[in-house]
């Protein structure tokens, strides 16, 4: 019986499925948080796009994770660790439903809000999941996901309001033309080798999470944000650059291994 539910779950029927009754029952939950006279010029309703991009983001974990191990469950997203990662991307998807709302709204402050109480609960759910036993693969695949859109949604509504420089957005962009760059590579029969020690790349991303908070808080002077933000995007571009010229060979970084 377990094994039989095991091959429904990992269906992609199923899966889409449980994703859009997840962005309906997300996007129920959120609705009342938006006023009214703030959403009737958007042409979708932000809880929408909020429940959209969360569901969006757990249907790719659990496809990629049942792709790689096919005996993942739907009990590999329960555990205090995964819910604390649910809740994260919850928060980070309230952020993108603002994409659609004027900074004009009464609620200009739960963006910095979420954002900055999601970057906070990144620090205490990987550190659970290892503490108390529950880490698994979907968990995993998740936590990276939530990441990685956060890193979206937070300068798209920060620069639709005015708050970081357009430019500020290649930072989103970032991990996606790496890892098209060496998906390319691979197609074209190429090495692609390991990564150096990414401890650099994740003491760099809580930096992001931390001025992304400011950046988005209404009381953070606009200039001050906009000063700083080239001191801080520069150091994550290199370490986007460094990583690619290691991964493509052109820079020896230890012992590389190619796969």
């Amino acid at each position: 019986m377990a094994h039989r539910w095991q091959s429904k779950w990992s269906t992609p029927l199923v899966q889409s499925g449980l994703a859009v009754i997840a962005a309906a029952a997300f996007a129920v939950v959120i609705w009342p948080l938006f006023p009214e006279r703030d959403v009737t010029a958007a042409s979708l309703h932000p809880a929408l796009i909020a429940g959209g991009c969360w569901a969006s983001q757990l249907w790719y974990a659990t496809r990629v994770s049942a792709a790689r191990a096919p005996r993942a469950t739907a009990a590999d997203l329960t555990g205090l660790a995964n819910v604390v990662t649910l809740v994260r991307g919850g928060l980070f998807a309230v952020v993108a439903g603002f994409a659609v709302v004027p900074r004009s709204t009464t609620l200009v402050w739960v963006p910095a809000l979420c954002y900055g109480t999601g970057a906070l609960l990144d620090r205490f759910d990987g550190v659970l999941a290892r503490t108390v036993g529950s880490e698994t693969r979907v968990g995993t695949r998740l936590d990276m996901a939530f990441d990685t859109f956060g890193f979206v949604a937070a300068p798209l509504v920060a620069v639709l309001w005015g708050r970081l420089p357009v430019w500020y957005l290649s930072l989103s962009a970032l991990p996606y033309l790496y890892r098209g760059a060496l998906s390319y590579r691979r197609l074209r029969g190429r090495t692609v080798y390991d990564r150096p020690d990414n401890d650099l790349g994740k003491y760099l991303a809580g930096l992001q999470m931390g001025f992304l908070t400011v950046a988005l808080a209404p009381a953070a002077p606009i200039s001050l944000v906009h000063a700083a933000a080239p001191i801080m995007l520069a150091p994550s571009v290199a370490v986007f650059a460094r990583d690619f010229l290691v991964a493509s060979g052109r820079l020896r970084w230890g012992t590389d291994r190619g796969n």
